[in-house]
């Protein structure tokens, strides 16, 4: 294709259109992950559709079939807090995307998840690996979760050793 000056300008343009859809639905997740981190439900609550989205998060937090409701749980878990100290602070990792486009605006996605929660209310450290499987559209010009089913994989729970040094965890949203 390149080496005889037979240049596709067509398939080029859509196979670069392609690639770089397939790297917003990535920085969308990314964003969706650093938005709990961060305890932004703001933030949170941009990266689903605003109606019709369906959401399963297993038996540890549900399944929702809008985002209102689950931007409210995540905004009673994440924000809860004792005097100047949050009571759970997480950390998401997602790695291994495995996004393919159905068409120009959607798409499905899979992602490899750890996650791990330092959870004070508790005195527990919590550890769990899932595996995301998302469905992407696009709204008013840009991508957003209108999907997600996580399955666990792997999980476990010990307790925070007595005199350990926990760290404030996110600055105070203002």
């Amino acid at each position: 294709m390149f080496g005889d000056g037979d240049v596709d300008v067509r398939d080029l343009a859509r196979r670069v259109a392609r690639l770089e859809a397939i790297q917003e639905i990535e920085r969308l997740k990314y964003r969706y992950w650093r938005a709990c981190d961060s305890k932004d439900p703001d933030a949170f609550r941009e990266c689903f559709v605003r109606e019709g989205a369906d959401i399963d998060y297993g038996s540890g937090l549900g399944g929702f079939d809008d985002r209102e409701q689950l931007v409210e749980l995540y905004s009673k878990l994440a924000l809860r807090r004792d005097g100047n100290r949050w009571l759970y602070n997480d950390i998401h990792h997602g790695m291994h995307p495995d996004i393919e486009l159905i068409d120009a605006n959607t798409a499905v996605g899979s992602w490899t998840f750890w996650f791990m929660r330092v959870n004070l209310a508790d005195g527990v450290v919590e550890q769990a690996s899932l595996e995301y499987r998302d469905r992407y559209l696009v709204e008013d010009g840009k991508w957003k979760i209108q999907s997600s089913h996580v399955t666990p994989l792997t999980g476990v729970n010990f307790p925070i050793p007595e005199g350990a040094n926990v760290a404030p965890g996110p600055a105070v949203p203002k």
